[in-house]
């Protein structure tokens, strides 16, 4: 019997998620206490010390189960992808109603009023969520976020539909390990916001989207929005010959020929390409 998956089973030795009683042994098991960040984006960190290994980020809105919080970190999970870590307890805040819209634009800003020449209260990433309480001069009123301009978000439901369209946009971002928002993100994390921004549900690391993904696609005829696998690393198809992917090489988000990055990276002593999908 395999060993549970640290990073998306939310249980220690001493303490567990009370949905896994019977499943993994721990001293205690106790209920999540449902949150939602409150940061433009939240750490979520393997230890809950600031210069431990980032292994996720919950953007603006995105909920949290708690299950402790202690000398000022709480240690839970992330419920869009599962992931579970410890967040900064001054990142959360008690969860609203259910958003209604989400962040379609790479980055904006929510302000303090309804005037783009107001201060502005929050930055917000792709994929965000906020609480719409109406309309002003342009902009929707976010509540705490802020007054957003209206071209700015969506309904929750109106998704757009090109994965790859998405995944492109973020073009010169950063690359940040463990990062998921439009200021830093690695490989596995710009899938995930572009499969997100089209409304489907995608795992956080690279190996989970390889077994998430079970279609094959041919080599041979690859087509926009498939998907290419190395060992640790992930791109995305921007037709049959251009990949786009966040990547250590250029250290940001880049559009390579796929034959040319399977050279490039063979010859820094990494594998060729172990898988290709077709979401």
């Amino acid at each position: 019997m395999s060993e549970p998956d640290p990073r998306t089973v939310l249980a220690r030795p001493d303490l567990a998620d009370e949905r896994l009683e019977g499943l993994v042994r721990a001293d205690r098991f106790t209920h999540g206490e449902k949150m939602v960040c409150r940061a433009s984006v939240g750490a979520v960190r393997k230890a809950p010390v600031q210069d431990a290994p980032l292994e996720d980020q919950l953007l603006y809105g995105e909920a949290f189960d708690v299950l402790e919080t202690a000398e000022g970190w709480a240690w839970g999970q992330a419920r869009r992808d599962g992931y579970v870590g410890f967040v900064r307890a001054d990142d959360l805040a008690p969860a609203p109603s259910a958003p209604t819209h989400w962040v379609k634009a790479l980055r904006t800003f929510g302000f303090s009023k309804a005037d783009l020449k107001s201060a502005p209260v929050t930055a917000l990433s792709m994929n965000s969520f906020v609480q719409a309480k109406g309309e002003a001069n342009g902009f929707v009123d976010g509540g705490a976020a802020g007054f957003i301009p209206i071209g700015h978000v969506a309904p929750v439901g109106d998704f757009e539909n090109d994965p790859a369209g998405v995944a492109e946009r973020f073009v010169g971002a950063p690359y940040l390990w463990g990062g998921r928002d439009s200021l830093g993100l690695d490989c596995s994390g710009l899938i995930q916001q572009a499969f997100y921004a089209c409304g489907r549900a995608c795992p956080r690391d690279t190996d989970q989207q390889l077994a998430a993904f079970e279609r094959p696609a041919d080599p041979a005829s690859l087509e926009r929005g498939d998907l290419v696998f190395w060992s640790g690393h992930m791109a995305m198809m921007l037709d049959g010959a251009r990949i786009v992917h966040a990547n250590a090489h250029h250290m940001a988000v880049a559009v390579e020929d796929l034959n040319a990055a399977i050279a490039r990276i063979r010859s820094a002593g990494a594998s060729d390409p172990v898988a290709y999908r077709r979401p």
